[in-house]
């Protein structure tokens, strides 16, 4: 087991993770192990292709992978399916974060995530008379205490270590508590892989990087800096110090920020395929909770965007018969046939040529070939066709030429982006919306066009329907919009999370 000594002027970071947190806080609710009971947290109402919020380590241990969905996990384990109740698991964060604060000031804690956190020990250690190890299993014995939940964490002098810590050393110890300095950084980080591991590099750094065959902190670390900043720009500055051991930020530093311009984002997943003209629907109600969130905040926007993702056309794949000539009716009422452009055509195979076509079968075979041909590859998240058209999306943004957040205005802009976008004859199965360049209300743009009495009073109404809405429920007062069959706000109104509270 490691311990270690402070170098004099040097700090103490600790990051405590809940394990599996979502999971755990279930099987506390039932009495169970974690450890020992398979259980996934996961609303099975929504199909077997639904995704799960979390899986039980013990679970993890029979190949079962966090965020599967529920046809991937074998069938012959046998588990209990929990449905997410994501009020309470903020309420139980909550709690948890109320443990902390009976140990450490709230300047010395920045909350990373609903289970993760980052604790600045460093006077604390000298005040209790323990070591950081000492001083974390505290923390860690006081939570399962009290809620019955694992936590893990990392040690480290900086955040970035801390963490990596937490992320990688930490399940090789048997308390559950990783330890690093630079020294073990080198010896034990520097070459892990993959790389994707380490905090902060995604899919899209690694495979940039392995462009230069690089492939873990050493290699970038060795790697010529001008390469670095030359794929990477300003961000190469964070790759550079990270690979080795650096992170100048400290949590009072993240305490002290305020950044000068903000965004907003309201986005959805559709519980089915939507028309052009039901998904307008379901745009105006986002807008309009959306406005009254800027409005609460006492914000305007200067930009606004829009994103629509397309169905996927999967399931209609595998009614086309091998001749091509099969032909369906999409989300949208609209006849398609096997030979539109934007999805695979099977046809017969005259040979084992390679390059030839293939025959009609499985879903996946008609995937293969819209893929291998270079027309279009069709899957769980839309359709890919070449050129510009890249995935089956369409999206815009537009600067307004003003500051507002003006309900009348914003709807106007995002309707006018809509129509300009979006393909009407496609089904919609994902809609987002976001507001750019938030400022203080009272640089609201004013000329001699704007109607300032009415847009005052347009605010005092959105604000006593804000009123309404946080004393009687967000269902108090509804646009008559949405009372429409395809409208989703009443629902959303009682999700926490996209999930049911």
């Amino acid at each position: 087991m490691a311990s270690y000594r402070r170098g004099a002027g040097e700090r103490t970071y600790l990051c405590i993770d809940l394990k599996t947190f979502y999971a755990s806080v279930e099987c506390a609710e039932r009495g169970l192990d974690p450890f020992t009971q398979n259980l996934v947290v996961a609303d099975i109402s929504r199909g077997n292709t639904t995704i799960c919020l979390a899986v039980t380590p013990a679970m993890k241990k029979l190949g079962v992978r966090n965020r599967c969905r529920l046809f991937e996990i074998p069938g012959d384990i046998d588990y209990i399916a929990a449905k997410p109740h994501m009020r309470h698991y903020m309420e139980v964060s909550a709690r948890i974060y109320g443990i902390y604060l009976e140990y450490v000031s709230p300047q010395d804690i920045h909350v990373y995530s609903i289970d993760e956190c980052f604790i600045d020990a460093t006077p604390y250690l000298a005040l209790y008379g323990l070591t950081a190890r000492q001083f974390a299993d505290e923390l860690r014995g006081a939570v399962l205490a009290r809620t019955g939940i694992t936590a893990t964490a990392g040690i480290g002098p900086n955040l970035f270590l801390a963490k990596v810590a937490l992320d990688i050393t930490a399940k090789r110890e048997p308390d559950g508590i990783g330890f690093l300095d630079e020294e073990r950084f080198r010896r034990d980080v520097w070459t892990h892989r993959p790389i994707t591991d380490i905090w902060g590099i995604g899919p899209g750094i690694a495979n940039r990087l392995a462009k230069y065959r690089v492939h873990d902190l050493m290699g970038v670390a060795a790697l010529d800096e001008r390469i670095l900043y030359r794929e990477f720009g300003v961000n190469a500055e964070y790759l550079i110090d990270h690979a080795h051991g650096r992170e100048p930020c400290t949590i009072a530093e993240i305490q002290a920020y305020r950044p000068q311009a903000s965004s907003m984002v309201n986005g959805q997943v559709l519980s089915r395929n939507y028309s052009h003209r039901e998904a307008l629907t379901v745009l105006r109600e986002m807008v309009d909770a959306s406005v009254l969130d800027l409005v609460d905040q006492g914000v305007v926007a200067s930009s606004i965007s829009l994103y629509v993702g397309y169905a996927s056309e999967v399931r209609e794949l595998r009614r086309l018969d091998a001749s091509g000539s099969a032909s369906y009716r999409d989300g949208c009422g609209n006849r398609r046939s096997s030979t539109a452009e934007d999805i695979p055509r099977p046809t017969s195979r005259p040979s084992q040529d390679p390059t030839g076509p293939l025959a009609a079968g499985p879903a996946r075979d008609l995937i293969a070939e819209g893929a291998r041909r270079g027309r279009a590859h069709t899957g769980e998240h839309g359709t890919r066709v070449p050129g510009k058209g890249g995935y089956a999306h369409a999206g815009r943004q537009r600067k307004l030429g003003e500051r507002t957040n003006s309900r009348k205005k914003l709807m106007a802009y995002f309707e006018a982006l809509y129509e300009e976008s979006v393909d009407p004859r496609r089904p919609i199965k994902r809609l987002s919306i976001g507001f750019g360049g938030l400022l203080p209300e009272e640089l609201a743009t004013v000329d001699l066009f704007t109607d300032v009495e009415g847009e005052q009073r347009e605010r005092e109404l959105q604000r006593a329907i804000i009123g309404v809405k946080g004393r009687y429920g967000k269902n108090a007062l509804v646009m008559g919009r949405s009372l429409r069959p395809e409208a989703t706000g009443r629902d959303r109104n009682e999700q926490v999370g996209g999930h049911h509270a």
